[in-house]
C-alpha cells in the first residue's frame, strides 16, 4: 500500500446516462488514475501525487451488458426484438455473465484505487455486498449471500430455511482491476421492471430468480434516499470521506467529461 493514502471519494449522480457515455467516462478516469501511479514510480516518496477516487451513480436506459466470462446464448433476444423493446447490448470488459440494466436501477460505479484501501479484490467485492446487505437491512429486507455466486441475493439460505421460495437476486455485481484500480461495480434493482429480465439468463444463473425492493416492499422508493443510504454504508465499511460534486444540466463537470449537452 502506499505510504500516503488518499481516502477522499468524489461521489457524483449522473443521473439518466446512455450507457456508452457511462462506461467511456470509467475509462477516463480510470487512465487518469492509473497514469499517475505510473508516473509515481519515477518520483521521490515525497513527490509523489495522490491518486482519486470516484464513487459514480446512474441510471441507465435499457441495456443488456455481458462480461468476459459470460455466454451469448445467455441473452435470449435477437437484435431485432432488443430494438422493439427499446434495449441495447454491450459486451463488456468485466467479470461476470449477462445483466440487464435500465430506469429504477441504481447503478454504482467505484472508482477506487485500492492502494488507498487495501489491495484485495475479494475483500473488495464482499465489502460492496455488504453494503448492499445493511442499506437493504434497512428498509427490513434479510438480504445476504450464496457461496460461489457474486451479489445480493434474498431468500438466500438452504432450501429449509427459506420460507418464501427460491432464492432471488436483488443486486448483480461485476468488476474489473487495473493496477489496482476499478472500475464497474453494482446494480441495485430498486424501482426496476423485472420483465425485462424475461429476455436473459440473469448471470447465467437459470434455477433462481431477480426481484427488486419494490417487489418486495409493495411500494415505490425514493431513488434518492436509497443513493444515500448506500453512499453511507460504503463510506462506513471503507472508512472513505465522501466529497460532493455537484451536477446539473447546464455545464456541470460530470456532464461535459461524458461528451453529453
Amino acid at each position: 500500500m502506499n505510504s500516503i493514502c488518499n481516502k477522499k471519494v468524489q461521489i457524483q449522480d449522473l443521473g439518466l446516462i446512455d450507457y456508452q457515455a457511462g462506461w467511456d467516462y470509467q475509462e477516463r478516469l480510470l487512465a487518469d488514475i492509473v497514469a499517475t501511479k505510473i508516473a509515481n514510480r519515477t518520483l521521490a516518496t515525497d513527490q509523489h501525487r495522490l491518486t482519486s477516487n470516484y464513487l459514480l451513480f446512474c441510471q441507465h436506459p435499457h441495456v443488456y451488458t455481458l462480461g468476459k466470462s459470460g455466454k451469448e446464448g445467455h441473452l435470449l433476444a435477437n437484435d431485432g426484438f432488443l430494438e422493439t423493446i427499446g434495449a441495447t447490448y454491450y459486451k463488456i470488459n468485466r467479470g461476470g455473465d449477462i445483466t440487464y440494466h435500465g430506469p429504477g436501477q441504481l447503478v454504482g460505479y467505484p472508482i477506487l484505487d485500492l492502494d488507498n484501501f487495501f489491495t484485495d479484490i475479494h475483500r473488495y467485492m464482499r465489502v460492496l455486498e455488504e453494503a448492499i446487505i445493511q442499506t437493504l437491512a434497512d428498509y427490513g429486507l434479510d438480504a445476504g449471500r450464496i457461496d460461489g455466486l457474486t451479489g445480493v441475493w434474498l431468500d438466500y439460505e438452504t432450501s429449509e430455511n427459506r420460507p418464501n421460495g427460491i432464492p432471488r437476486k436483488i443486486c448483480a455485481m461485476g468488476v474489473k482491476a487495473s493496477r489496482w484500480v476499478t472500475m464497474h461495480g453494482f446494480a441495485l434493482n430498486v424501482n426496476t421492471d423485472l420483465s425485462y429480465f424475461n429476455h436473459i439468463v440473469p448471470c447465467g444463473i437459470a434455477d433462481k430468480a431477480v426481484t427488486s425492493m419494490q417487489a418486495e416492499l409493495g411500494r415505490e422508493v425514493p431513488m434518492v434516499e436509497v443513493t444515500e443510504r448506500v453512499s453511507q454504508h460504503l463510506a462506513n465499511l471503507f472508512e472513505m470521506e465522501l466529497v460532493s460534486v455537484p451536477t446539473d444540466r447546464t455545464g456541470a463537470p460530470v456532464q461535459s467529461v461524458c461528451g453529453i449537452t
